[in-house]
């Protein structure tokens, strides 16, 4: 089954966007410290932003996760 929020943040991804999901007390949102690449930017701007919260977080809720510590090294 597709899922276009999925879809638009696999788009996001592959266009080189570094945006990450920020899960605080069930409220989304993301952040962008490390900047995207153009064509990410544009896609976007184009494609995400203009939509609504709801449809927003969506998108976001497949976004790496700032919360996630699967990239964090494992201990010893």
């Amino acid at each position: 089954m597709e899922n276009a929020s999925k879809n638009l943040a696999d788009e996001y991804r592959r266009l080189g966007g570094r945006r990450v999901a920020v899960i605080d007390d069930n409220l989304g949102s993301s952040r962008d410290w490390e900047g995207d690449t153009p064509e990410a930017a544009k896609f976007w701007n184009e494609r995400i932003s203009s939509l609504s919260d709801r449809e927003k977080r969506d998108v976001e809720s497949f976004l790496p996760s700032l919360n996630d510590e699967s990239d964090e090294p494992k201990g010893e």
